[in-house]
């Protein structure tokens, strides 16, 4: 049975501001590659080979993973207008033969469970195969309905908190035959048609369920990125591995599980706790502390005496001393020396981050701050918990950040310069 899959790369969210300004959330490089190119190579791993790839008119995502030799035929479509996940699966109705997999870019595990649902529909050949797992706050997803004997027969969205019909909820990714198209056909166009077309389809077909207690990392929001790197680490990188081009003093520790790339090099005195990922061309300078799942991209700079903390350094970023906790920063972002970016409340509580004129509890007790590409902080800066910077931001010396900054601006904190002579 040859299966095809769809990876939905299209629609943008500006949630995840700022890194999505310019470009799909999918497309930003984790660990040396594009988040899509990750979920790709998990499903070749699943024995998919022929994967359609739904993206916007922009058509980065095509473009960002042009460059990488990549084992599968792969189609991409696009999606005019971000009309929703149902709109963007029938964008590949002419493309489908029988059976396909449709799922988000962000499955960069999706090898284990695209395996065990092809197992389940060969061996009962249903027309849907669904994936499930347990949550303690069913009222926030789309959950299961299931009858007297316990078969799924339909989906709630979000179901009013003590009225649920069940604990569990759909795990996005879903294998489908092509009468899918077809009960989407009957639903009314609108943002869930996909979710009111497979509660149809459950309602008349004959359907399995994979119950699985993996949980799939969210990327609702740009701070999610951070449980990301620390998910790819944790699963796509055993053990310590160290390029034999690389440079490493012999008065650099490295402890624990840590990935150095090509032409790295770690000065004296730097130490890296992994696990830890530090890409091709990278400086770890002097005195440098690189703590676990810190990821440093191509090419970044770290300059000597800085901490490093479970932070992500896009490619290209340069930075001096300073600390650096759960914070992001876009590609080729600079901060000057003694800049710090505060990543706890002083009361300790939830980080709260401002989104589309909205605050969000971001359910951290750590958060430093979101920062664009091309951004510019000046010296002695200090950036607040859960701030937000846009790209092509310049922040001026010694500021204080302490409010979310829109991409293109110059910001200055105005000092009063007092100079007195004598008593």
């Amino acid at each position: 049975m040859k299966i095809k899959a769809v990876v939905l790369a299209a629609g943008e969210s500006s949630r995840f501001w700022p890194l999505s300004e310019q470009r799909h959330k999918s497309t930003i490089k984790l660990c040396g590659k594009p988040i899509i190119l990750w979920t790709i190579e998990s499903l070749i791993e699943a024995g998919i080979k022929d994967i359609v790839v739904v993206q916007s008119p922009r058509r980065d995502v095509e473009d960002a993973i042009s460059e990488y030799d990549i084992e599968a035929s792969i189609d991409f479509v696009v999606q005019k207008e971000p009309l929703g996940m149902g709109d963007a699966v029938m964008q590949t109705e002419s493309m489908i033969d029988d059976y396909f997999l449709v799922l988000n870019p962000n499955h960069v595990n999706a090898d284990k469970l695209a395996k065990l649902m092809i197992r389940k529909l060969t061996r009962s050949k249903a027309d849907l195969v669904l994936c499930g797992a347990e949550t303690d706050e069913p009222w926030n997803y789309g959950v299961f309905v299931f009858d007297e004997r316990d078969r799924p027969r339909g989906i709630v969205e979000k179901p009013e908190k003590g009225k649920e019909p069940s604990r569990l909820m759909v795990v996005g990714i879903y294998l489908l035959s092509k009468k899918f198209f077809d009960y989407h056909k009957k639903v009314r166009m609108h943002h869930y048609s996909f979710e009111h077309a497979l509660d149809a389809m459950l309602k008349e077909e004959r359907s399995e369920i994979v119950i699985t207690d993996k949980k799939i990392p969210s990327l609702k929001y740009a701070w999610h990125l951070l449980d990301f790197a620390k998910h790819l680490i944790s699963t796509k990188f055993k053990g310590s591995e160290i390029s034999d081009n690389a440079e490493v003093s012999e008065r650099a520790e490295i402890v624990g599980n840590v990935f150095v790339g090509e032409g790295a090099r770690i000065m004296e005195n730097a130490v890296i706790k992994g696990p830890a990922y530090v890409g091709e061309g990278t400086l770890v300078g002097n005195n440098v502390i690189v703590r676990e799942y810190a990821v440093l991209e191509n090419n970044v700079v770290v300059g000597a005496n800085a901490e490093v903390a479970r932070s992500i350094f896009m490619e290209g970023v340069h930075v001096h001393s300073g600390f650096f906790g759960d914070t992001v920063l876009g590609e080729n972002t600079k901060v000057g020396a003694g800049t710090i970016f505060s990543n706890v409340r002083l009361d300790r509580k939830n980080i709260k981050a401002v989104v589309k004129g909205k605050t969000v509890d971001t359910g951290r007790k750590k958060l430093g701050a979101i920062v664009g590409s091309n951004t510019s902080i000046g010296i002695n800066c200090s950036v607040m918990p859960g701030k937000l910077i846009g790209n092509d931001v310049l922040i001026g010396p010694a500021s204080l950040v302490d409010e979310n900054i829109p991409s293109g601006t110059r910001y200055f904190t105005k000092m009063e310069k007092v100079v007195k002579h004598g008593n």
